[in-house]
């Protein structure tokens, strides 16, 4: 851990926490979920770099030791994608140069795709590896810019994009803990009860389980919690106090908004292939898998209409933090996928 480097970076004008280790071309970005952070990869990092990558996690804007964005409820996935894009720029992980025509559409960014230069410009790329929310700007940057991208390693979540049939509330309780944190004030209400040590130790545990967390009528999602109950046996007492002292400093106000209240905003993305090489690593044990739809959707093939080249691994034992509770095998399945898609 000791090696692993820390600086700020300044992207689109907010100076982003930046963690990295290792050095040479090949090049591999880390996008933590919630509530994580770039801690979260710690495993993850150093056998990267020990297998001769240059292995990069950050903190998203708005999260742990990153810079706030000025209007935290205005931001949406969008957001995440062009920092992810512009921390390559900052780092020196591209080539000048017109980016080519791609066989997608965004709203906002069409302007960037008219007069297209046909000359052949060149890009160093990256792996990109999502976890939970972290999966969203992985596939995005992956369809909307692939010629930044040499493939796409997702944990705990499938190809979705943000939208209204992201996350389909309406099939699950009104308890649900997404449609809980998606109400404003409430998951504040909820969480100021406690200090920032106390809720990633509540969240890490209920969220460690099988079952999808929900609710009663009279309850908030952090009484769900039982105070007896200890933390998984992969996550110390030192790892909370690392996350602890990082939400101390960011807080949950951005947090909530990405990706808990953008998670149902579409995006503006149309017509979107993942043409990357991309493999889902999903725990077994993972309350993910709980989600309406998202069983099928993983074991049918259907993901494969938008993201052909896909390869799928199960862990009969894994949780949704399946890169924290089994690291060396999920760090095997990373290496191996890395070893086979480099040039």
């Amino acid at each position: 851990m000791e090696k692993i480097q820390h600086s700020h970076v300044e992207v689109r004008g907010l100076k982003l926490h930046v963690a990295q280790i290792g050095s040479g071309d090949k090049v591999v970005v880390f996008l933590h979920g919630f509530p994580e952070i770039w801690y979260t990869w710690r495993h993850q990092l150093i056998a990267v770099a020990n297998a001769g990558y240059r292995a990069i996690a950050f903190d998203f804007r708005g999260y742990g030791l990153s810079d706030q964005p000025p209007e935290p409820e205005k931001a949406n996935f969008n957001d995440l994608v062009d920092d992810v894009v512009g921390l390559l720029d900052s780092l020196g992980i591209n080539k000048s140069g017109i980016k080519p025509m791609v066989s997608c559409h965004h709203q906002e960014w069409n302007a960037i795709w008219v007069n297209i230069d046909t000359t052949d410009h060149t890009y160093q790329l990256a792996f990109l590896i999502g976890k939970d929310f972290g999966a969203f700007p992985a596939y995005m940057v992956a369809a909307v810019h692939p010629e930044r991208v040499s493939g796409v390693l997702t944990l705990g979540v499938p190809f979705m994009l943000p939208g209204p049939s992201a996350v389909q509330n309406h099939l699950l309780p009104q308890g649900f803990y997404v449609t809980r944190w998606q109400e404003p004030g409430r998951a504040e209400a909820d969480f100021g009860r406690f200090d920032a040590k106390a809720v990633v130790r509540i969240i890490y545990t209920l969220f460690s389980g099988s079952e999808v967390p929900v609710a009663a009528e009279d309850q908030e999602i952090m009484d769900l919690f039982d105070p007896s109950t200890p933390l998984p046996p992969w996550f110390s007492e030192e790892d909370l106090s690392v996350y602890a002292s990082l939400y101390e400093k960011s807080g949950f106000r951005f947090a909530l908004q990405v990706p808990y209240r953008t998670l149902n905003v579409d995006g503006g993305i149309t017509e979107l292939i993942v043409k990357a090489p991309t493999l889902l690593i999903m725990g077994e044990k993972d309350y993910v898998r709980k989600f309406p739809g998202t069983e099928d959707y993983i074991r049918s093939g259907a993901m494969k209409h938008v993201v052909p080249d896909l390869e799928i691994i199960f862990m009969p034992e894994g949780t949704h933090f399946v890169q924290e509770q089994l690291p060396d095998q999920v760090n095997e399945f990373i290496i191996t996928f890395l070893g086979k898609h480099s040039a």
